[in-house]
């Protein structure tokens, strides 16, 4: 896979009454049951708790119809689905007003509640697409506006008046707005980028099976070439046996000849798929260091630079054959060929302790700008112009491989007067050292 692979087209995006967010329809009602158990214990506790006089009656009303929501939304039965964007934008903005209600009702921006409208901003940012949180952000703005204007007394015991200065109204009104557009921000983010790592390792995954189903492929095509051996010969002894006994000028010598040689034919194209799995395929229990940068090398020469190999180190050292490993060199090698000027060095050392395989080329090298980001999904040159490479989700790919296998991943430009990009395996040899025979 190119180290160079960019985002993929983005499908259609779906309409505002066909999209589903990324919350069931449970969930929503557990987090307004929760607000309920909240309101109700608020409401109470300030009424007969402080013996604390307001309008009791009408916020427990406000508290009842969300209770009457959460039960027409348990009996439609559609608990366990995702909801819709619009359905779970009308949900929010209905907490969003509803909360509005009860500190209009309780002392408005003088209510410390007043805080809590940044609950159903925050979830929207992580459910739905921005814009819907900007809209339920820009709703609960307006209410913070109105429940400023239009309010009851703040409910205050032996019935005193207890009154902010509204210039500190104003100060309070100023912090919501900010946490809201923080929170949100915030919010959003770390859900986008959830996301995308969670597509980018299914990828991963999904690269990982396909190596490993041609890995295993490989297995069956020598199991049978095992088990085939046995009756080609067979059939080639019996050809021949009858080719010898036909009386001379039988018609038939020349189809039992036929018979004979195209069954050595066969055992010879299974022998060759025998000796193909024991000298080439990635599932292989050893390997040659050497051999191992051949492997994930050879689909990439003769496409422009020159790729020497160089390996050498403390004594002979055999590896492991992993597909990870030969899919993740792969992708670093094509990477550097297709930026290199004319040549790219593969070369691998070892000691007694680790094993280093380095990947150099003498291309343009990589952007400063990405060098920090290196290895996050979907970092292209669409991020960056300039930079050496797409840098996409195959990158991403090739490390997270590797990484699995143990190995430590260093990326770097060359230091001046030489240019290019350098790219640096480091394994714990006893993790990559194939077991002795």
């Amino acid at each position: 896979m190119s180290l160079s692979e960019t985002r993929p087209a983005p499908a259609p995006v779906p309409s505002f009454w066909t999209a589903t967010s990324r919350v069931r329809v449970r969930t929503l009602i557990l987090l307004r049951w929760l607000a309920i158990l909240g309101q109700i214990a608020a409401v109470l506790f300030v009424r007969y708790g402080l013996e604390v006089d307001f309008p009791i009656g009408w916020a427990l009303t406000a508290i009842g119809v969300s209770i009457a929501i959460n039960l027409g939304l348990i009996a439609a039965r559609r608990s366990q689905e995702l909801a819709l964007e619009w359905e779970a934008a009308a949900q929010l903005g209905y907490d969003v007003v509803q909360l509005a209600v009860l500190l209009a009702l309780t002392g408005g921006l003088q209510n410390p509640f007043v805080f809590l409208f940044v609950a159903p901003v925050a979830v929207s940012a992580t459910i739905l697409r921005p814009s819907l949180t900007a809209m339920l952000a820009a709703l609960s703005f307006a209410c913070i506006g109105a429940i400023g204007v239009w309010r009851l007394p703040l409910p205050w015991p032996n019935g005193e008046v207890f009154e902010l200065p509204a210039l500190y109204q104003m100060g309070i009104a100023a912090a919501v707005l900010i946490g809201l557009g923080f929170t949100s921000v915030y919010a959003w983010r770390v859900a986008a980028e959830e996301e995308r790592l969670n597509i980018a390792l299914a990828a991963v995954q999904a690269v990982l099976a396909r190596e490993q189903t041609l890995s295993a492929l490989g297995g069956l095509a020598a199991a049978a070439a095992h088990e085939l051996g046995t009756p080609l010969a067979t059939i080639h002894l019996v050809a021949k046996e009858l080719a010898r006994e036909a009386p001379p000028g039988d018609p038939r010598i020349e189809d039992f000849q036929l018979l004979a040689s195209q069954s050595e034919r066969c055992r010879a194209i299974l022998a060759q798929l025998s000796a193909n799995r024991e000298q080439g395929d990635v599932m292989i229990q050893r390997a040659p260091v050497r051999a191992l940068l051949e492997e994930a090398a050879s689909p990439h020469e003769g496409l422009g630079a020159e790729i020497v190999i160089t390996a050498e180190g403390d004594g002979p050292l055999e590896v492991r054959r992993m597909p990870e490993i030969v899919h993740a060199l792969g992708g670093f090698i094509e990477n550097a060929v297709g930026f290199a000027r004319a040549r790219v060095d593969l070369e691998a050392s070892w000691t007694a302790d680790e094993l280093s395989i380095l990947i150099r080329d003498d291309g343009p090298g990589f952007s400063p700008a990405i060098l920090g980001r290196i290895g996050e999904p979907y970092l292209t040159e669409r991020d960056h112009e300039g930079m050496a490479g797409g840098l996409g989700l195959g990158f991403f790919i090739s490390k997270t491989l590797l990484e699995r296998t143990g190995a430590k991943l260093e990326v770097r430009n060359l230091k001046l007067p030489n240019q290019g990009a350098l790219v640096k395996a480091v394994w714990p040899r006893a993790s990559i050292e194939a077991p002795a025979l």
